[in-house]
């Protein structure tokens, strides 16, 4: 259960700060059950909500939110088996073609994703496919950076959801669509690196469809009694497994209906 904690405020705030700070000073540290073994996965959205507070008290604004472990190749890649989500923000925000500093991470990597954006507020709980489509406005291509705070990118299921997901950054670019404008499940998606091909992949990567990840992000908000707000726009999650990135390394991928966006790490 969501809402179900077996720590206390104090230790949510302390989990936040240790967290915000790992993130900010670039240094890497322990899962946070190390410490906290009797952790729930409603401490670990609690942590989030309070990392949150503390980015948004130094006037970061959350742009949208987004869902994480998706697809089958990220599963296998981390280790675990439940999806997850949490949220983007404005600091992380990046146009196509941007040069981004790699000094900004840890230890950064890319995935390509198909995002959404809502037109009404999507809430659960039994939230539908049919429900969340009519909810979409438009569909938008996006890269998303993820830069773990833990040690070797190592984590388990409620470290990574205090740590927002490792959420860092993200690109939006190409061409939006309407829903009835592409087939989401067989909507391809080329990610190169340096001209060379380094993964390939479909929307029926993240959980068959990537409308299930906008339903079970409404199902599990729900749980934490809010909703997705109109106008949010969701990230569905990463369609391949995600790809280390270095300074020089120009990635840009490709989308068969929603075009292309890139991206310069220096």
């Amino acid at each position: 259960m969501l809402n179900e904690c077996a720590l206390n405020t104090k230790a949510h705030t302390l989990l936040a700060e240790r967290v915000d700070n790992a993130a900010r000073d670039r240094i890497a540290i322990g899962m946070l059950t190390a410490d906290y073994p009797q952790m729930k996965l409603g401490d670990a959205y609690a942590v989030q909500n309070a990392l949150r507070a503390r980015m948004e008290a130094r006037g970061i604004k959350v742009t949208g939110l987004k869902m994480g472990l998706t697809s089958r190749a990220k599963m296998l890649q981390m280790g675990v088996s439940e999806s997850l989500h949490g949220f983007i923000t404005d600091d992380g925000a990046y146009g196509d073609g941007a040069e981004i500093p790699v000094n900004r991470y840890i230890h950064p990597r890319i995935e390509a994703e198909i995002a959404m954006v809502m037109k009404t507020a999507l809430r659960g709980p039994n939230c539908t496919v049919q429900q969340a489509a009519a909810a979409i406005d438009f569909v938008l291509p996006a890269i998303e950076i993820i830069d773990s705070r833990f040690a070797d990118f190592k984590f388990d299921i409620m470290s990574v959801v205090a740590d927002n997901t490792s959420a860092a950054g993200y690109v939006v670019g190409g061409r939006s669509r309407r829903l009835s404008e592409i087939d989401l499940l067989t909507e391809g998606i080329v990610l190169t690196r340096n001209g060379q091909v380094a993964e390939v992949g479909a929307g029926a990567a993240v959980l068959g469809n990537p409308l299930e990840a906008v339903v079970m992000l409404a199902n599990q908000r729900a749980e934490l009694n809010t909703e997705i707000p109109a106008g949010c726009m969701v990230m569905t999650g990463g369609v391949t497994a995600a790809i280390h990135v270095h300074a020089g390394d120009v990635v840009v991928v490709h989308y068969q209906s929603l075009g292309a966006v890139r991206m310069r790490f220096v």
